[in-house]
């Protein structure tokens, strides 16, 4: 009877444990409006870095590095690409994961009703599938904070985000999210 009493308790902590850091998270999540970091993303094994900055909800700027020179903008209703050699993408941000990774609403009440999946100790995942998109979120197991993201891009190529040297509630331009002409 005492073992499987010991049993049922070590699993009711580790759902508690998992439980809290949910909670944890979004008491986190709730606390920011705008996150300001430097990227790896990887597409295909492609590496490409930059810095972004995120305005909640559904806006963000990215700038590549110098040797691609590139920008990343979505004002919220619009992503656009333009790239050095003047190409210039605009799509809907509503067909892109970034409608929902950018949505600090929807993730908060997605990571409520998720399970938590610790990975090596370090990070906690959570993994979202919605309108056939799979979305896989990371975030620091010990400050919370979010680390990363994994998705497929609209062109079905798995990308790979990894974010670093983060910085929450910044004072930012909020003409940044002006979405670049096409010259």
């Amino acid at each position: 009877m005492t073992r499987i009493f010991l049993i049922f308790f070590l699993i009711n902590i580790n759902n508690f444990a998992i439980g809290s850091i949910n909670e944890d998270i979004i008491s986190n999540l709730n606390g920011i409006k705008n996150l300001s970091f430097k990227f790896e993303q990887n597409i295909n094994g492609k590496i490409e870095t930059g810095n972004c900055i995120i305005e909640y909800p559904k806006k963000i700027f990215c700038e590549y590095e110098k040797k691609n020179n590139k920008i990343l903008v979505s004002n919220g209703r619009s992503l656009v690409i333009k790239t050095k050699n003047g190409n210039f993408y605009r799509y809907s941000i509503k067909g892109t994961p970034l409608n929902y990774i950018l949505d600090k609403d929807f993730l908060i009440n997605q990571i409520k009703n998720l399970n938590a999946r610790i990975v090596d100790n370090k990070f906690v995942n959570f993994t979202i599938i919605i309108e056939e998109n799979e979305i896989n979120i990371f975030f620091d197991r010990k400050n919370l904070n979010l680390i990363g993201w994994q998705t497929l891009d609209v062109y079905q190529n798995l990308s790979i985000t990894y974010i670093f040297s983060l910085n929450t509630n910044q004072k930012i331009k909020k003409n940044i999210f002006k979405l670049p002409s096409l010259n």
